[in-house]
């Protein structure tokens, strides 16, 4: 599995671009099932999760060609309707083919998902919303069949903007009969991504980005280009990397708007933050700030996938920062690892009281999961002497050449296999 090995202690400076998001294409490639098309998709990541997506599509009968970042899918030859329970055991994002496999067959097979444990997260949601639209499902055995004679549309009323949710009844809405309403539809921009997608392959969807979204059933989709929008939460990584090393790093192919939360959280701890609408510098030359009080929120609050990382930044604060952590219940893991390193930390149910230490020392730690992973590498950089953290494979699920990027930035570190 391999472990990243640190000497902190180095400033971090110069320009990095971020990546395709995660989040945002593996909806979009379990969307390249439903229209039985070939879809032609750039800035794709080269991720452990997004080569999980890819054995799935090959599974159910999926072509692909993939150079670099760009990856080709057929999915005409689609002849399967199970999905590897492995597969599904290794990657929570995997039950979004249920929406896109009962559009194009009307039928799935599918477990439970898996992914990291970071907390109950209950698929009720999904499988109420789908069952509005005309599936049948029976649970036996850890086994999911889903059936749909016909998908009809429906006005659906989630109880929680659920982004999975949403992603999975707008994948098998788009050829159901008649339109569908999301009431409570999450906003996050990944959904916007997924709309794009869809509507570039003849969808009629509209709404993404706002609390309702409508999807008016169209009876066939065609051959479609798209390209993946940069990853919000690597690129929120990074600007923690330079606050957490005094740096003044410059973070390139962004999008602005989706990272306001972020920004305004790091202003608060003193950071300087300089933006324009597809890049910004980060400048820290005073400290760390506390942050009186973060509450994780669906977008556009603060991010959930981001309040490890915010949590290493606070633990080398002057003073105490109290985090609020309303989506996940036990999302705070890497709290005892970060202790490890002399952070001073407190856990109350869903609330953090970080009392900042003047510094952190390097000591082995294990990724307990993949956003936690991410705080431990944080908090490596600014630690004194060496961190070594096994369990990478969480972290590769989500970042692309950690290591190497941040070594380009002036980081000490290396991945030993």
């Amino acid at each position: 599995m391999g472990k990243i090995i640190i000497n902190g202690g180095n400033r971090l400076t110069g320009e990095i671009s971020v990546s395709g998001a995660k989040n945002a294409i593996l909806p979009i490639l379990a969307a390249t099932v439903i229209g039985g098309k070939e879809s032609t998709i750039f800035n794709v990541p080269k991720l452990r999760d997004v080569e999980v997506m890819e054995e799935i599509l090959l599974s159910l009968g999926s072509r692909i060609r993939r150079i670099d970042k760009m990856m080709w899918v057929d999915s005409k030859p689609i002849d399967s309707i199970r999905i590897p329970e492995e597969l599904v055991g290794e990657m929570r994002s995997s039950i979004i083919l249920m929406g896109a496999m009962l559009g194009r067959c009307g039928e799935i097979i599918i477990s439970y998902p898996g992914g990291c444990e970071i907390g109950h997260r209950p698929i009720d949601l999904h499988l109420k919303a789908l069952r509005e639209l005309g599936v049948e499902i029976e649970e036996s055995h850890g086994l999911l069949h889903c059936k749909a004679r016909e998908l009809k549309g429906a006005e659906i009323q989630l109880d929680y903007p659920s982004v999975g949710a949403t992603e999975n009844i707008m994948l098998a809405a788009v050829k159901a009969k008649g339109t569908t309403i999301i009431r409570n539809a999450a906003r996050e921009p990944e959904i916007v991504d997924l709309q794009e997608y869809l509507n570039r392959a003849g969808a009629r969807v509209n709404g993404a980005g706002t609390s309702v979204i409508i999807i008016e059933g169209v009876d066939r989709l065609t051959d479609v280009t798209h390209t993946t929008m940069s990853d919000r939460i690597v690129a929120g990584t990074y600007m923690i990397a330079s606050a957490m090393t005094n740096g003044e790093v410059i973070i390139n192919n962004i999008v602005t708007e989706h990272l306001q939360a972020i920004i305004a959280k790091l202003r608060e701890a003193g950071c300087l933050v300089y933006s324009n609408n597809s890049s910004l510098k980060v400048v820290n030359t005073n400290g760390i700030r506390p942050i009186e009080m973060i509450q994780t929120l669906p977008y556009p609050g603060f991010p959930t996938d981001m309040q490890a990382q915010m949590m290493a930044l606070l633990s080398i604060a002057n003073g105490t920062s109290i985090i609020s952590e309303t989506v996940f219940e036990s999302r705070f893991k890497h709290a005892e690892e970060l202790i490890r390193m002399g952070a001073n930390i407190k856990i109350f149910g869903k609330v953090a009281v970080i009392k900042g230490v003047k510094e952190l020392t390097g000591v082995k730690l294990n990724a307990k999961d993949l956003r936690g992973g991410a705080c431990l590498v944080l908090a490596g950089l600014a630690a004194m002497g060496t961190t070594e953290i096994d369990d990478i494979y969480h972290i590769e699920r989500g970042y692309e050449d950690l290591h190497i990027r941040l070594q380009e930035l002036g980081a000490d570190i290396k991945v030993v296999k």
